[in-house]
């Protein structure tokens, strides 16, 4: 994965940058702040991932909230002080940088993929909205091709705001996890563009489906996806060629001999690399990583991983980092899984919301088991505007 802010002047294949550097932040609403030619010279610069609010000060006033919670045998709504940590989250930021995106070429394509922005995300790019996402821990992506600019840099602002009594703990501020930069060439997997399932899992062969996505410019014809599927040390361990139909998912089917098996104990990882090729020439590389392994919920047996019956030894794990605050760290994630590990832990629930993805890959890498949770709330709420409120 490429870091630089920039890249070179002609992408003919996938490329993706980390947006680490170079961002002007300010607290505070700016009703120009989308416009390419505002002066945030005044701004501060921050590294993103970010969390604008962990600096403090504390304040028990931050977001007090007057509620029953039922959970803990409430009756009667009270004063709850620094129920969401008394930092000071709540408000309006924004973000703005210079975007340097590469010559995409015939048919090419940019897009943004934010992993998460806290919350109520307004994307503007040359001070167009290409995109609004209320919700602040799901990953989201924009193509943002038709936005560019011919020549030149582009001006990529983000407006963010939280209400108060949006949450029952402390959920951070601002561009806190990490923003990428995709270019693609006209043929490609787009984001999130393959779902791959291990249907059957024996300790002789397991059998391995990989359903992927091509996106490509209509009336596109002679393509082909060549899929290896490759083993931690990078063996190949099974391959397909499949003919392409653009618009629609390509399926391929796999068989892995003696496999080895995913599980805390033994957390052995696999990774498909799928090439999409024109004749000879590949036009795209999409790597999807996975284990292999099986699971049931049984009536009366409860729940059982690779044949062997097991029980969850699990934690429920908020997103923030402590006195970190919410911007991602991998070092210190895996400090804290590593912690875990070392208590005889094997198993997380993501309380109570969609994780970074950086914690999925350490827990495929480390051996846990994750319960993914997506919202703390849905059509019943919990908090005055929680995520509730758009359903």
């Amino acid at each position: 994965m490429l870091l630089a802010a920039s890249l070179p002047a002609a992408a003919q294949t996938r490329q993706e940058t980390l947006l680490t550097s170079d961002w002007k932040f300010t607290k505070g609403d700016q009703p120009d702040g989308a416009k390419p030619d505002f002066n945030d010279g005044q701004w501060q610069t921050v590294r993103i991932p970010h969390d604008w609010a962990i600096s403090g000060p504390f304040d028990g006033k931050n977001d007090q909230q007057v509620v029953k919670i039922e959970q803990n045998g409430e009756n009667n709504a009270t004063l709850k002080s620094g129920r969401t940590g008394g930092l000071p989250f709540i408000g309006v930021g924004w973000y703005r940088r210079q975007l340097s995106v590469p010559a995409l070429g015939k048919n090419g394509r940019a897009v943004l993929l934010f992993d998460g922005a806290m919350s109520n995300a307004r994307v503007y790019l040359n001070g167009k909205e290409v995109m609004f996402w209320p919700y602040g821990y799901n990953s989201f992506s924009v193509d943002i091709t038709p936005y560019l600019r011919a020549k030149g840099l582009n001006t990529l602002a983000v407006r963010l705001e939280n209400l108060p009594e949006a949450s029952r703990w402390y959920p951070g501020a601002g561009l806190y996890r990490n923003v990428h930069l995709i270019t693609t060439p006209g043929a490609h997997v787009p984001v999130w563009g393959t779902y791959l399932t291990t249907p059957e899992v024996a300790a002789s062969a397991a059998t391995v489906k990989l359903r992927t996505q091509v996106d490509a410019p209509a009336g596109t014809t002679g393509l082909t996806l060549k899929t290896d599927l490759r083993d931690a040390t990078g063996q190949v361990v099974a391959t397909a060629t499949t003919p392409v139909k653009v618009g629609a998912e390509t399926e391929q089917t796999f068989t892995v001999k003696s496999p080895k098996l995913w599980s805390p104990e033994t957390p052995a990882m696999y990774s498909a690399e799928s090439k999409i090729l024109n004749g000879s020439a590949v036009q795209d590389t999409y790597r999807t990583p996975f284990g292999i392994r099986s699971f049931k919920f049984e009536k009366g047996k409860g729940f059982s991983l690779n044949g062997q019956p097991r029980k969850f030894k699990g934690v429920c794990n908020h997103h923030d980092l402590g006195p970190l605050g919410t911007a991602v760290s991998v070092a210190a994630l895996r400090h804290q899984l590593l912690l875990l590990k070392d208590m005889g832990c094997d198993a997380i629930r993501t309380s109570h919301n969609m994780p970074a993805p950086e914690l999925m890959q350490l827990c495929d890498e480390l051996g846990f088991l994750v319960m993914v949770e997506s919202f703390d709330e849905w059509k019943s709420p919990k908090v005055k505007n929680g995520y509730s409120q758009y359903f």
